[in-house]
């Protein structure tokens, strides 16, 4: 994997029951490279999102962030990474 390759998925496939949320996603984002996903909603960029945090497991394909296997070895990906979703929810204890 190139040092120079920041986000890359291949064949990223998601399915929630019978519906198809990824579609065989092939996907490089360079390093230093601004990326925005944009698309309506159910365009699959959240579960996108979820998969290379290792947030939710695809169903098929790979994905690497940074080089390292999200589903492998979470730990590194998330320490370099930062994720806020659009509807937080956090404990009302917290």
């Amino acid at each position: 994997m190139s040092e120079k390759i920041a986000i890359t998925t291949q064949g990223l496939i998601k399915f929630y029951g019978n519906l198809q949320a990824l579609r065989g996603l092939d996907l490089e984002v360079r390093r230093g490279e601004i990326f925005g996903f944009l698309g309506p909603n159910g365009a699959g960029k959240t579960t996108t999102i979820r998969c290379l945090l290792d947030l939710i497991h695809p169903n098929g394909g790979t994905a690497r962030v940074l080089g390292i296997d999200p589903q492998a070895d979470p730990v590194p990906v998330r320490a370099r990474t930062g994720y806020l979703p659009g509807e937080l929810a956090l404990d009302p204890n917290m």
